[in-house]
């Protein structure tokens, strides 16, 4: 029987740990390029431009993503300033909201305390999931919507006295995550609806008023902006957001090296670090048990996890982000096997094999580590320069993997699991011992306050593509990308694009004194061939990964 007092007391763990996990120390490190400026720039030019409804970035429209998103980043700026802190809070505060919403639902589902602790630590502590919470990103936010309107949908489902609440709170959840991230935000809560009631034979479910009612709230609550964007915009914005933000992703490769089919497979293993094998245990477990009279929360998972699945993975534009809707299914059967396992003599071995592989896991980190140190890793000691963070890592994980153990061989096979959560913590606790060294390779921040600090900049800053986001949001100073030769931004931007040697001359002729952010391919291959008796460059400084340069006409 669930207790109500224990429930609070859980609930109230899980608050705490998610504060550790994905609040404290967030704004250690500077907002990253290219895409954590892209959207703090874009919440920064709306209060500039005095609009709730247009996005801007360089200070035109731009159509890359809904607004919901930004209306949030606004507030974190009015709640604490424009900062990098700010900027992560929501993300942050949602991934919080998921980790509870894991939880009642396992409650409801599994109707076990037990199962739905582990399953929300799980969720709460692997490494995609705390990455994605600590970043601004759409991702994190449209999942937990997501991942919300179905546990509002299996609460209806659940009960003929909630069902109405249910099916309408499901639409209210379905059309914010469509104004976080598009059409996605209703197809992916759809689709894993329908799968599940075919699959349970109770598609009459659906025949009811509260769905119509559901319909009519969702497009009240969705359709507005879209409608104030084309009537305002036209085709400009149904091309851009439509077809180039999301058609053009299903049959065109953003970044052509992740387009494999073993993407989203080892992406989703990888990204349940330190739970991988769990994770895939868990699969293995429940398509094994998995049959038509199934409990409804195991139908349910399956139908979740292959919907998501599939949709990402027919698509030829692929990041790891994209695939973080499934995670909180993933947590959930994870918990089951766990639990379920724990209990039974049988799935005891399994469980006790699956806990000895994620040991011999866990060490190759320190064992990789330490030969780093011993052949003097050329990457350590570029990112790395002090070896204390290392030494204090290995240390750590070295802990963490006796202290498993112990367990293990104390044959408590159920405490043993919550030791690997502790990997996160520790993760966490080095990044601010190394954040000073990483920032400028992740950061355009410190390159762009030496620049501003010792020259007098009031002209277009020069940039490789992969800087000019970070340049804009950093110095609020006119940009211009150089890429001869190379690929135009997949999503275009009002920015010069100099893509040819006479495109670049034209540009540096323009300007007397051309200050310049670029990356060591830009320096080797184009400026030195563009200098010829016309202008002559000077290297300013180099911070991380970016080169200072000062280009004058001759």
């Amino acid at each position: 029987m669930i207790s109500k007092i224990r429930v609070v007391k859980q609930i109230l763990i899980l608050a705490s740990l998610s504060y550790l996990f994905f609040v404290l120390g967030n704004g250690v490190l500077s907002l990253t390029s290219p895409d954590e400026v892209f959207y703090a720039q874009t919440a920064k030019e709306m209060i500039r431009h005095k609009s709730w409804m247009t996005p801007y970035l360089f200070g035109q429209p731009q159509f890359e993503k809904p607004v919901l998103t930004y209306w949030l980043l606004r507030l974190g700026f009015v709640l604490f300033g424009v900062s990098s802190f700010a900027a992560r809070f929501f993300p942050a505060v949602f991934a919080f909201l998921g980790v509870i919403a894991v939880y009642l639902l396992s409650l409801l589902g599994f109707k076990n305390e037990k199962k739905a602790f582990i399953s929300s630590t799980i969720l709460m502590s692997c490494g995609l999931y705390v990455g994605l919470a600590r970043t601004l990103f759409t991702d994190m936010i449209f999942s937990i919507l997501t991942l919300v309107s179905l546990t509002a949908f299996f609460w209806g489902y659940s009960s003929k006295e909630t069902k109405a609440a249910g099916i309408l709170l499901s639409f209210v959840f379905s059309s914010l995550a469509v104004l976080t991230k598009g059409p996605l935000g209703l197809l992916i809560p759809f689709l894993v609806i329908i799968g599940f009631l075919l699959v349970k034979n109770d598609i009459k479910f659906l025949f009811c008023r509260s769905f119509l009612w559901g319909i009519f709230i969702f497009l009240l609550l969705s359709l507005p902006w879209y409608i104030v964007m084309i009537k305002k915009y036209g085709s400009g914005f149904v091309h851009e957001f439509f077809y180039n933000d999301h058609f053009r992703r299903i049959i065109e490769a953003e970044h052509e090296g992740n387009d494999k089919w073993y993407f989203y497979p080892f992406s989703m293993a990888s990204g349940m670090f330190p739970w991988s094998l769990y994770a895939v245990a868990s699969l293995i477990y429940l398509i094994k048990k998995f049959r038509h009279n199934a409990p409804s929360i195991e139908v349910f998972l399956i139908c979740w996890i292959a919907v998501v699945f599939v949709i990402f993975q027919t698509a030829h534009s692929k990041l790891v982000s994209y695939i973080l809707p499934l995670f909180p299914a993933l947590a959930m059967i994870s918990g089951d096997f766990i639990y379920d396992s724990a209990l039974l003599k049988k799935g005891a071995r399994s469980l006790f094999l699956v806990s000895i592989g994620t040991l011999a896991m866990l060490l190759l980190v320190p064992i990789g580590l330490t030969a780093g140190l011993m052949k003097s890793s050329v990457y350590l000691s570029t990112y790395l320069p002090s070896k204390i963070p290392v030494y204090y890592f290995i240390t750590a994980l070295l802990a963490i993997i006796i202290l498993m153990l112990f367990f293990i061989l104390r044959n408590k096979l159920f405490k043993s699991v919550y030791i690997p959560a502790l990997v996160m913590p520790v993760f966490l606790l080095a990044v601010p011992m190394i954040s000073n060294d990483i920032e400028p390779y992740i950061s355009s921040k410190k390159a762009c306050e030496y620049l501003l600090r010792n020259y007098a900049v009031n002209n277009t800053i020069l940039c490789s593509k992969p800087f000019v986001r970070g340049v804009r949001y950093y110095t609020d100073k006119e940009v211009a990308v150089i890429n001869i030769g190379g690929k135009s931004l997949f999503s275009p931007h009002p920015v010069p694009l100099l893509d040819s040697d006479s495109k670049a001359r034209d540009f540096l002729d323009q300007q007397r004194i051309t200050y310049c952010v670029l990356n060591r391919s830009s320096v080797v291959k184009d400026v030195g061939r563009l200098m010829g008796n016309e202008f002559k460059f000077t290297v300013l400084k180099i911070i991380g990964n970016e080169y200072l340069l000062r280009i004058e006409r001759l």
